[in-house]
């Protein structure tokens, strides 16, 4: 069974589209969340802590912050 894959991202936010345009590119599918606009998401990830943007979810892991670039992408989903 696949991973859910999530990304919870705001508007106007560069390494958002970077990191979405990067899933795309790879022809990975996901969920995008609006935290301005879903207040569940966003109470989903006020409830781990996390105060940044994108944060990506694949299935119960949540990458942000300087962690999350296209290594620990890579990594993570298995792309090369």
């Amino acid at each position: 069974m696949a991973r859910k894959i999530i990304v919870y991202s705001t508007p106007l936010c560069a390494p958002c589209e970077q990191l979405k345009g990067y899933l795309r590119a790879h022809d990975v599918e996901f969920e995008a969340k609006d935290l301005m606009m879903d207040e569940e998401a966003a109470a989903f990830i006020e409830s781990h802590n996390i105060r940044s943007s994108p944060v990506l979810q694949v299935g119960e892991q949540l990458i942000f912050g300087p962690e999350l670039g296209p290594e620990k992408v890579d990594e993570v989903l298995g792309l090369e």
